[in-house]
């Protein structure tokens, strides 16, 4: 493999693991902070949504360390593998999981009157793109299977 291209696709990793934690670990309790700060009545809501939130991160770590395992494997010449569609695989039910949790949980804040109509905007656009990823990523992982399965036969072929 491209030498640059296998550091263009670790950087890729590293850099969404960077972006994610600042997001989730530095923006979301600063704003909620600011929040709370100009509307005092939802202090009570903050550490709810703050928990709820770092809740939705767990899902997201897991498919970048499955992604980068994804790109050692790329980099080690072994793109078409079982692991590999495994993994994609993996990456894809996490994607659903998170659309599935973040849905969840803006329903149960709703109920208990701890969400907001234009919150729950935003959070329909995150499920749908989490929803977009489960599909992508499932198939990816089935396109790897079945690459993986056509090298297979190539070389038991003489």
């Amino acid at each position: 493999m491209d030498h640059r291209l296998s550091v263009w696709l670790k950087l890729a990793i590293i850099g969404t693991g960077v972006c994610v934690t600042v997001i989730y670990f530095l923006a979301f309790p600063l704003l909620g902070q600011d929040i709370i700060g100009d509307y005092p009545e939802f202090r009570s809501w903050f550490w709810p949504w703050l928990i709820f939130l770092w809740l939705t991160a767990v899902p997201c770590y897991i498919a970048i360390v499955s992604g980068w395992k994804v790109v050692k494997e790329i980099v080690r010449e072994h793109s078409f593998c079982i692991e590999n569609a495994k993994r994609l695989k993996l990456i894809s039910i996490l994607a659903a999981a998170d659309s599935a949790l973040v849905f969840i949980g803006n329903i149960i804040l709703l109920l208990l009157n701890m969400n907001h109509p234009g919150v729950i905007l935003v959070a329909l656009l995150i499920i749908f793109v989490g929803i977009d990823l489960a599909v992508l990523f499932a198939a990816l992982s089935h396109m790897v299977m079945k690459a993986t399965k056509l090298r297979e036969e190539n070389e038991l072929t003489i």
